[in-house]
């Protein structure tokens, strides 16, 4: 039995209203859930609970989509390169594709809205040199020999995507496929508004609609053998529409072309720096969405329920820290937990009531069945994303599936009891009280505000090759005592820097939207960051910080950070300095953390010595070749194999910090804070509030009278925990445990 109740949202199904009563009442849940493919029944619905219904707006109608298939939702994509050896060139246009997910486009004139590029040039080839084949779904191309060419064309998506990976995960067998239709056609817009009045008509033991989400999927195309064959969360492919360009044109003055859209097949991830053409797009589709879903929303709260939104699905348009977010009018959203940066992301989402996470693993079979214990992943999401709860926690938890294939894993079902009852808990000691930040941190790249907690980030937190390193930034920043904030360089171009920020951190692979590319070449931009950083600001850059090779310089702030990286043109020049420092301050938790050293002397433990639990050493992650150092004051922290790692630079009253990577681990969090300390000239903020151990943290609520100390691990930990002032008592504490103590007034 719960040690207390509520603020739990229980997915359930029909048929199982015993077992459904039990786990309600050993999780505390007070709400009830559907999921894709499962459906509350009235019994289930009679409970005690509030009802979530899973509503979706542009999905699931079959019988009004197959009458106007015309109004389908649309993408633009980009056929495979193909290299012309003759003067003809036919391009299959369609190999690649799902032909069950998208098929052509042929009711809009080809010649009219698709387009033909020699990649080889870059040119777009004239009209009149190609001719489409629709019988054969090909272009024959009047071509340049030896050059290589590309389709741009438009299809219809017939299958909606994540009914598509539902279908396929939980073999669905003939279940229909739902169709997407477009709300900006006028057909699909009316029926959009009235399916939902009758509906709310037509269920009135719905308390809550969970819109799943609105209008637009996230771009996730299938290749020919049902399989992911791009996914961005972040995409605005599926918003395309021959209306919506031609509404565009009359809206913004100008027409965008289909290179817009698919980027020389790049299709604008969020790793790209975006274009003012499709920064002008994505704008254009948030207007619409919100103005539309505000229409929905004011519905349902005419009909006295809530509207709720899911972050993800179909949630392109409702980017949560966009200008338009707040007229939609909602009252909730609720989003995947896939760590404490994807719990930061939902938690400080602004302009609703309260705020859900559905936390993992979702109760699929591809998780629960025999031989499989979902345990150990249930506790690495909690644990994880509970450092990010204390700092801003989110108002619900929730979990999603089907709840009888979890009940089948009874420590399954015991553990989460215990997730529950600890996440009420911390939650009625902490919500609505500001936790101590020892220093502000901006971050900044190419997204700024607009996407915060969303740097690096792809579908929940998964781990992609080449940014798991820099995930492991935002990781690390999630539960730590720092204060943090995202800019753009137009925000700096146009306001400066502003008066509170302690640190900027630039990290991201060179000419990505992360790390700036050519942004970096904009002289007052570069100009205003040095004299901010030499009048005393800290600068942190990770990976290839703001690089983007020109005028004999790589990373353009190399003066900043006292190191550059080796293109292979200056091979010829010696690199004399590679004499690392192996009692850095930066470093110190990495060697054990002796208080004795002078440099990490505690305010009040002038002698005295603890030993860290964690001494792994470095992991830069991927790292990066071919780093030197610039400077003879360079102060070189890590050096192998010829390389530079990590290193600092003074700079006037100001210092740089770079690191080559930050995968996220209990010594890299550490390891992080301490350059946040020392880039900032704030060494002594370390010991304010404070786990000499890395596998512990503290986080305190002056206001509240209040700090916890958590022990991030499934073993026992000990640990000097170091008060606002600085004064030291020793802590042994149990696996996986919070230990709440009152601050004391000496």
């Amino acid at each position: 039995m719960a040690e207390s109740m509520g603020r739990v949202t229980l997915p359930s199904e029909a048929g199982f209203l015993k077992e459904t009563r039990e786990i309600m009442e050993r999780w505390g849940a007070d709400a009830l859930r559907d999921s894709d493919g499962t459906k509350l029944d009235e019994e289930l619905k009679a409970l005690d609970a509030k009802i979530y219904t899973t509503y979706f707006v542009a999905r699931g109608h079959n019988e009004f989509a197959k009458e106007h298939m015309e109004e389908c939702q649309q993408l633009y994509l980009m056929s495979k390169r193909r290299t012309a050896f003759a003067e003809e060139l036919e391009v299959s246009f369609m190999d690649g594709y799902f032909r069950e997910q998208v098929i052509p486009d042929y009711l809009h004139d080809p010649k009219r809205w698709w387009e033909v590029i020699d990649r080889t040039t870059g040119e777009v080839v004239p009209v009149g040199q190609w001719e489409v084949d629709p019988a054969r779904h090909v272009v024959r191309i009047t071509a340049v020999p030896f050059h290589e060419y590309t389709v741009s064309f438009l299809v219809y998506a017939i299958w909606d995507p994540t009914q598509m990976y539902n279908h396929i995960t939980n073999d669905w067998g003939d279940r229909p496929h739902e169709i997407p239709f477009d709300v900006r056609q006028s057909s699909s817009g009316q029926f959009a508004k009235d399916y939902l009045v009758q509906w709310l008509k037509d269920n009135p033991s719905v308390d809550v609609v969970r819109f799943t989400t609105f209008f637009y999927h996230f771009t996730l195309v299938f290749n020919e053998q049902a399989k992911e064959k791009f996914v961005d969360w972040f995409g605005y492919g599926a918003t395309v529409s021959v209306r919506a360009l031609e509404e565009f044109e009359r809206k913004y003055g100008y027409a965008l072309r289909p290179e817009d859209i698919v980027d020389n097949g790049y299709y604008n991830s969020p790793f790209r720096v975006p274009t003012k053409h499709y920064l002008d797009y994505m704008d254009f589709v948030q207007r619409f969405v919100a103005g539309k879903a505000k229409e929905l929303v004011a519905l349902v709260h005419a009909a006295g329920r809530e509207a709720m939104m899911f972050l993800g699905d179909n949630w392109i348009g409702t980017e949560p820290y966009g200008r338009y977010f707040g007229e939609i009018g909602l009252d909730a959203v609720v989003g995947s937990v896939g760590g404490g940066v994807s719990l930061r992301l939902i938690s400080e989402i602004p302009h609703v009531k309260y705020t859900e996470g559905r936390f993992l693993p979702y109760f699929f079979p591809d998780t629960f069945y025999d031989g499989n214990d979902p345990v150990p992943e249930a506790r690495k999401d909690w644990i994880t994303a509970r450092r990010a709860i204390m700092r801003k926690p989110v108002d619900r938890i929730g979990y999603g599936g089907y709840l009888s294939l979890a009940y089948r894993f009874p420590a399954f079902v015991d553990f989460i009891e215990t997730v529950t009852d600890e996440f009420r808990t911390l939650y009625e000691k902490i919500k609505g009280v500001r936790p101590y930040c020892g220093l502000k941190a901006a971050v900044l790249n190419s997204w700024g505000a607009l996407r915060s907690w969303q740097a690096y980030m792809v579908a929940h937190e998964l781990r992609y090759k080449q940014c798991y390193s820099y995930m492991g930034l935002m990781e690390s920043l999630s539960g730590m005592a720092v204060d943090v904030s995202f800019l753009n360089f137009q925000d700096i171009k146009e306001n400066g820097i502003p008066d509170d920020i302690d640190v900027i951190i630039n990290a991201g692979d060179a000419m990505t939207a992360y790390s700036g590319g050519e942004e970096w070449l904009d002289p007052a931009l570069v100009s205003r960051i040095r004299k901010w950083v030499y009048e005393g600001g800290g600068f942190l850059g990770v990976g290839e910080p703001t690089a983007c090779h020109a005028n004999g310089r790589y990373f353009q702030l190399a003066d900043v950070l006292g190191v550059d990286k080796e293109l292979g043109f200056t091979l010829s020049t010696d690199k004399y300095f590679t004499m690392a420092d192996p009692e850095h301050y930066i470093s110190a938790d990495l060697r054990g953390a002796h208080w004795n050293d002078r440099r990490d002397l505690p305010p009040s433990e002038a002698r005295g010595r603890y030993q860290s639990a964690d001494t792994s050493g470095f992991d830069f992650g991927e790292s990066m070749r071919n780093i030197y150092a610039t400077e003879p004051d360079t102060e070189i922290i890590e050096y192998s194999d010829g390389e530079v790692h990590a290193a600092a630079h003074p700079y006037g009253k100001g210092c740089g910090v770079y690191l080559a990577g930050l995968p996220y681990s209990f010594s890299n969090t550490r390891l992080l804070l301490r350059a946040l300390c020392y880039a900032a000239g704030k060494q002594e903020r370390l010991y304010r509030w404070f786990a000499s151990n890395p596998a512990c943290e503290v986080h305190a609520y002056p206001d509240a009278g209040r700090y916890a100390i958590l022990n991030n691990t499934a073993e026992v930990q000990e640990t000097a925990v170091f008060d606002g002032d600085g004064r030291k008592t020793d802590y042994r504490l149990a696996p996986g445990a919070i230990l709440w103590e009152s601050i004391q007034e000496w």
